[in-house]
C-alpha cells in the first residue's frame, strides 16, 4: 500500500470542532503532505497524525508545524493508530499489515500481531491498556476488503480472538471509555453491499445493537473520554467503503440518542478525516481533517 498523496491544488486542513456547537476552527493547513487521522495526546498539547508513511506530532493550538516522530524497525504506516492509556505510547498499523507498539518519543518498536496472512488494522485499545481491537482481513478471496471482521488481541501479544463472524464487512472497532462496549460500523444489517451503520457489542462479541438507522453510510464512531458524546463520519447513500475525496458530513451524538445526531460540518474528505479517535482529553473538542481542492481560480472548496 503506497502512502496517499495530495492532488494538484489540494491541501490538508486540520480542524477543531466543539461539543457545545461553536463553529469549528482551522488550526493548521499544508499543501506539501497529505496528513490523516488525528489522535489527541492525553496532556492536551499535541495531535498525532500520519503522512508519507511516517508519524508526526502537531501542536493542537496550531502554534507550530509538523515534527516527525522517528520510529525504528517498522514499515511505512497507514492511518490506523491509537494512543495507549499511559499517554506515552502508541499502537500503529503498518503497511506490512501488522500492528506495532511504539513510544511517542520515537525509537524502537515491537510487533504485537502474530505471523500469518491476515491483514491487521488497529482501531481500539481497551481503557486498561490490556487489549487491542482490530479489523482482520483475509487475503486471497475475490474481495479482500469485504472480509473484515472484528478481532481482539492482548496488547502485549498473544492469541487472537474473533468477535464478529459476518459475511458483510465491519470496521472502526473502538472501546467505550468504561470498557463495557465495542463500537463499530458494519454492513451486516443489510444483505446488499455498502450501507454501513453504527453498532455496538460487548467485548466478547455478544449483544450486538444497531445504533444508527438511516439512508446514509456511517463510519468510524468515536466516543468522548467522558462517554457523554460521540462523533462519526457520514458518507452519501450508496457509498461503498470509506473512499477519499467526497463531500461527507461530520456528525455529533449527544448522550445515547444516535437517532438524532447534529451535523458539525459538511466537508470534502472521507478517508483520513476521522479514522481514529480524535477527542481532546477534556471531552469538549475533537480534531479532524478535510482535503479541499482549489478550483481553476485558485479558490479552495469550503
Amino acid at each position: 500500500m503506497d502512502s496517499r498523496r495530495l492532488r494538484p491544488g489540494q491541501t490538508s486542513r486540520v480542524h477543531i470542532g466543539y461539543r457545545d456547537g461553536r463553529d469549528p476552527e482551522v488550526v493548521f493547513e499544508t499543501d506539501s503532505i497529505l496528513i490523516e487521522a488525528p489522535n489527541w495526546t492525553l496532556d492536551g498539547a499535541d495531535l498525532i497524525v500520519n503522512g508519507d508513511g511516517l508519524l508526526w506530532s502537531l501542536p493542537a493550538d496550531g502554534s507550530g508545524g509538523l515534527a516527525p516522530i522517528a520510529l525504528e524497525g517498522v514499515p511505512a504506516l497507514n492511518n490506523d493508530h491509537v494512543l495507549a492509556p499511559d499517554g506515552e505510547h502508541i499502537f500503529v498499523s503498518a503497511n506490512d499489515w501488522h500492528i506495532y507498539r511504539a513510544s511517542l518519543a520515537g525509537g524502537p518498536t515491537r510487533r504485537i500481531t502474530n505471523p500469518g496472512d491476515r491483514m491487521h488494522f488497529l482501531h481500539g485499545v481497551s481503557p486498561d491498556g490490556h487489549t487491542l481491537a482490530y479489523i482482520g482481513l483475509e487475503p486471497g478471496g475475490a474481495d479482500v476488503w469485504a472480509s473484515g471482521n472484528v478481532f481482539s488481541i492482548p496488547a502485549d501479544g498473544g492469541a487472537d480472538r474473533q468477535l464478529t463472524h459476518d459475511s458483510r464487512p465491519a470496521d472502526g472497532c473502538e472501546y467505550s471509555p468504561d470498557g463495557a462496549w465495542i463500537y463499530f460500523n458494519t454492513e451486516a444489517f443489510e444483505a446488499a453491499a455498502g450501507h454501513a451503520q453504527i453498532a455496538r457489542m460487548r467485548p466478547d462479541g455478544t449483544g450486538v445493537e444497531q445504533l444508527t438507522v438511516d439512508d446514509r453510510v456511517n463510519w468510524f464512531p468515536h466516543l468522548s473520554p467522558d462517554g457523554a458524546s460521540a462523533v462519526y463520519l457520514s458518507f452519501p447513500a450508496g457509498t461503498e467503503g470509506h473512499p477519499a475525496d467526497l463531500w461527507v458530513d461530520l456528525m455529533l451524538v449527544d448522550g445515547t440518542d444516535w437517532t438524532h445526531p447534529r451535523t458539525v460540518q459538511r466537508l470534502f474528505g472521507g478517508q483520513g478525516t476521522l479514522n481514529v479517535n480524535s477527542w481532546a482529553p477534556d471531552s469538549e473538542r475533537f480534531a479532524y481533517i478535510s482535503y479541499p481542492v482549489a478550483d481553476e481560480h485558485g479558490t479552495p472548496t469550503p
